[in-house]
């Protein structure tokens, strides 16, 4: 299987962004993929690009064996005429890693001045002698639509010259307004087989964050979290005049560099980024190895809200103003933001699916957490949905929305007071544009949706007044946006009840056709595999036909998000063995499913062991083409279910995502109070691709009507 080699043709060509999307993609297919660089500066310290893609693929390999030399190893044996054992030395190490890989993803040189040498012939020199084929990327960044062209155009020339596979060239960086005329006029330099792709600039990549400044000077962190070290830089300002002259000069995302006696500065910064006056600050970075007093400390310390990060350095002002000059954007381990716009920008503009055919890459048969989540995003993406956010208040929803709106994986609405969102968004540095804001209180919709509101629930003794008052409440409001095909789903529950999630859509929404109740499943992201539990949230002691009912959605969500259905009827009891009410309930319940599905894999009853360990399934039940390989867990009540996940949770460190809800006939669901980021941007992801099934399923019933 042949390897890639992503290489940029000349400095500041953002090879990264390719290489993280090389990963993400075959990291999502593949299960065995390594990550290799021929030469690094110096192996004591990892350069940005390899710490990043070590975290974010966990890559099970010392860090010895990702790199072929050390650029000063490299320099000397080229100075001794031994160019053939340079290349013999890359090439040995490269195949220790490979023989532990399907594919690997090599990275060129940086054109970092290391060696002149050390440029675009050298990397397909290197890549021909690894066996790998080449993505070349192109700088477009700071070039007009005609430099642009000219340069892809002479690069294409060159490789004639070259021995070597050309993958596909990438043009990284384009002025976003002359995408699409680029795109064409590149397609006309295309010889054929050959791949290209352009890439716009984006400015979430261009410009450095507060921990990518912290990392480049080494700075000490003297106060702020990890969410505010993702703030974006956008300008750095020098303050070495009074409070009032200072404050006429501070810019939006401004880093602040000032002496760390300045007490009066440092203070008015805080105060800036906190009033509406005045454009937020990104960071505060002191300088001259000084501490603000203790009692300003103290001060800083005690503030309700702060999202200022404060770095220090040993330097004085003017070597520390010439450094920074030398700082450059970067994507850092574990800022999410630049990940996913890097994320985003690439899926966009790179036909993914063309490229995997070139390589021939086989799928593995096991869905792995990482394949999991790429593939939820990627299903996402191929029909973007409308999905609501109710909570557009809450810090996590704004986060997970930028995410989000990055990958355009859907198109978001957010609830709430539109000021105050713009607010809260403005606090964090997040961005907003391209998500809609309504505020459900003077909304134009109000009424109408209080009008079938009140349609559907004045035999309950609702009063039309009632029903308005209830469109105020933005869990009502969303759900109606859904029933009436305003949203295609929501997602709600990080500040709400699951009560307060749930009721609105049993009363309005109600269940699918052929569905007695509303269930939930999570997924239970395990280090090697990806497994869904049901019920564990919803409904306490389910009767023989609700648990068939539970196995029959269960199957169906899992099949819609790539996990093929081996469903457990879980017991204490496997086969014929056991005997009791319990046991009884769970074998009528497998009969029942079996009747309304006889196309579905299942088993039942079978204790938990024999369902995931193919050894004791070959004792308890030979033969069977569930046991010992189940992907769908149906627990026999709430109380087993809800204990075991959590138990798995935290005893094997698995990431669950949901609950999400099942059987309502359009997609609501359900996150925990307690959620992270990434949780929403999972639970919106997958109820996208719910509203995608569920689409497709009424397209279907109105052919068959239309028949």
């Amino acid at each position: 299987m042949q390897s890639i080699y992503i290489a940029g043709t000349g400095p500041g060509s953002g090879k990264s962004v390719v290489v993280l999307g090389f990963m993400e993609h075959l990291s999502a297919i593949n299960r065995r993929v390594g990550f290799f660089r021929p030469v690094v500066r110096d192996p004591a310290h990892e350069d940005q690009l390899t710490a990043l893609i070590r975290s974010r693929y966990d890559l099970p390999f010392p860090a010895e064996m990702l790199y072929g030399t050390t650029a000063q190893q490299a320099i000397e044996i080229i100075s001794d005429g031994r160019y053939d054992e340079l290349l013999k030395l890359i090439l040995h190490n490269y195949k220790q890693l490979h023989e532990k890989c399907d594919i690997v993803v090599c990275a060129g040189t940086d054109f970092d001045g290391i060696a002149s040498v050390l440029e675009f012939d050298f990397n397909a020199e290197v890549a021909n002698n690894l066996g790998c084929a080449i993505v070349a990327v192109v700088r477009g960044f700071g070039r007009s639509p005609a430099e642009a062209i000219h340069a892809v155009g002479l690069f294409h020339e060159s490789m004639h010259n070259r021995r070597g596979e050309l993958l596909a060239t990438i043009l990284n960086g384009v002025d976003p307004a002359a995408l699409e005329p680029l795109r064409h006029r590149a397609a006309g330099l295309l010889e054929e087989g050959r791949h290209l792709y352009v890439l716009p600039a984006v400015e979430a990549l261009s410009k450095p964050t507060v921990g990518e400044v912290r990392a480049a000077l080494d700075a000490d962190c003297i106060c702020g979290d990890d969410d505010a070290l993702n703030q974006l830089v956008s300008h750095y300002n020098i303050a070495a005049t009074g409070v009032a002259d200072f404050l006429d000069h501070i810019q939006d995302g401004s880093l602040v560099v000032t002496p760390g006696e300045r007490s009066d500065i440092i203070l008015s910064s805080l105060a800036a980024d906190v009033s509406a006056a005045f454009p937020r600050v990104a960071g505060l970075l002191l300088t001259d190895g000084q501490r603000p007093a203790d009692n300003v400390q103290r001060l800083i310390r005690g503030l309700r809200r702060n999202k200022v990060v404060i770095l220090g350095v040993p330097t004085d002002t003017f070597a520390t103003a010439l450094a920074l000059n030398r700082v450059e954007a970067a994507i850092l381990p574990g800022d999410e933001r630049k990940i996913a716009a890097a994320l985003g920008i690439f899926e966009q503009g790179v036909d993914t699916p063309e490229l995997q055919r070139q390589i021939a890459v086989h799928r593995s048969d096991r869905v792995t957490p990482l394949m999991f989540e790429y593939e939820l995003i990627y299903r996402a993406q191929s029909e973007r949905q409308r999905i609501v956010l109710p909570e557009g208040t809450d810090e996590r929803i704004l986060r997970a929305a930028e995410i989000l709106r990055l990958r355009n994986a859907a198109d978001l609405i957010l609830l709430g007071n539109p000021d105050k969102i713009a607010r809260r968004a403005a606090e964090f540095g997040l961005s907003l544009d391209g998500i809609e804001i309504i505020d459900p209180i003077d909304s134009p919709r109000r009424a109408d949706f209080a009008a079938v509101y009140y349609a559907l629930r004045r035999h309950r003794g609702i009063s039309e007044q009632m029903a308005l008052d209830a469109m105020a409440e933005v869990s009502y409001f969303g759900t109606l946006m859904v029933h009436t095909g305003a949203a295609d789903g929501m997602v709600s529950g990080a500040m709400h009840t699951t009560q307060e999630t749930i009721r609105p859509a049993l009363e309005v929404i109600k269940t699918s056709p052929g569905i007695q109740l509303v269930s939930s499943v999570f997924f239970m992201c395990l280090a090697d595999r990806v497994l869904v539990y049901g019920d564990c949230a919803v409904n306490t002691n389910p009767t023989a036909e609700q648990l068939a009912d539970i196995a029959i959605t269960s199957a169906a969500t899992a099949a819609a998000v790539g996990i093929t259905p081996r469903i457990a009827m879980l017991s204490y009891s496997t086969g014929e063995s056991g005997k009791g009410a319990d046991v009884e309930k769970v074998r009528n319940a497998v009969r029942i499913a079996r009747e309304r599905r006889p196309d579905l894999k299942l088993e039942g009853p079978i204790q938990y062991d024999a369902a995931v360990d193919l050894g004791v399934a070959r004792s308890k039940l030979p033969g069977s083409k569930v046991a010992g390989q189940a992907t769908v867990f149906i627990f026999p009540d709430l109380n087993t279910g809800n204990n075991l996940y959590k138990a798995v949770q935290r005893s094997a460190g698995a990431l669950a995502i949901g609950p999400v809800l099942q059987g309502l006939n359009r997609p609501i669901n359900d996150l925990s109070r307690g959620c992270s980021v990434a949780d929403i941007v999972n639970t919106v992801a997958i109820t996208a691709i719910q509203a995608q099934e569920m689409n497709a399923q009424d397209s279907d019933r109105q052919e068959m009507q239309a028949a």
